[in-house]
């Protein structure tokens, strides 16, 4: 009988950790995955500045943190839902999100690099080249209609080449 109790709770912990993979991977990427070098602040929204439609979706923007943010995950001081780079795109009809989280990432002064996965796009990958005369600009504007990042943007089997996007502080 006393094997019942421990057996309960056993399934019971298998359960709730099933539950939980939707928040994270199964298995925790490297820190190696997660790489940057960055003298320069290169943190804000960056806007697509033509649609970039998927389905249903809509690439919304990338976000990139402060540096600090970038060291804090490489070191494995995570929290769930945010990272120092994200992805998120919008349904159609402008009530639902998803933000993806990254597997793996690079960013560098003039490189970034960003990979993720989700249930309702898949596999999504942006490698592109980071303007920083533009993003001075920008940044000095408060937001400016310029392009500060252009590269490929890969959402399951479909690859958007030119992809640009305009820097934003945000609110």
């Amino acid at each position: 009988m006393r094997a019942l109790p421990i057996l309960l709770a056993g399934a019971l912990a298998l359960m709730a950790a099933a539950c939980d993979r939707g928040a994270a991977p199964d298995k925790a990427p490297s820190a190696t995955a997660f790489r940057h070098d960055l003298p320069e602040d290169v943190s804000g929204y960056y806007i697509p500045t033509t649609a970039v439609q998927v389905g249903d979706w809509r690439l919304h923007h990338l976000f990139m943190g402060q540096v600090p943010d970038f060291i804090a995950w490489r070191d494995g001081a995570r929290t769930a839902g945010f990272a120092p780079i994200m992805m998120e795109f919008e349904a159609g009809d402008s009530k639902r999100r998803t933000r993806l989280v990254p597997t793996a990432y690079e960013v560098t002064e003039d490189r970034v690099r960003f990979e993720a996965s989700s249930r309702e796009l898949g596999a999504v990958s942006f490698e592109g080249a980071l303007d920083q005369d533009a993003l001075a600009t920008a940044r000095r504007n408060l937001g400016d209609q310029g392009v500060v990042l252009k590269g490929r943007l890969k959402v399951g089997d479909r690859t958007f080449d030119g992809v640009s996007m305009r820097w934003w502080a945000g609110d």
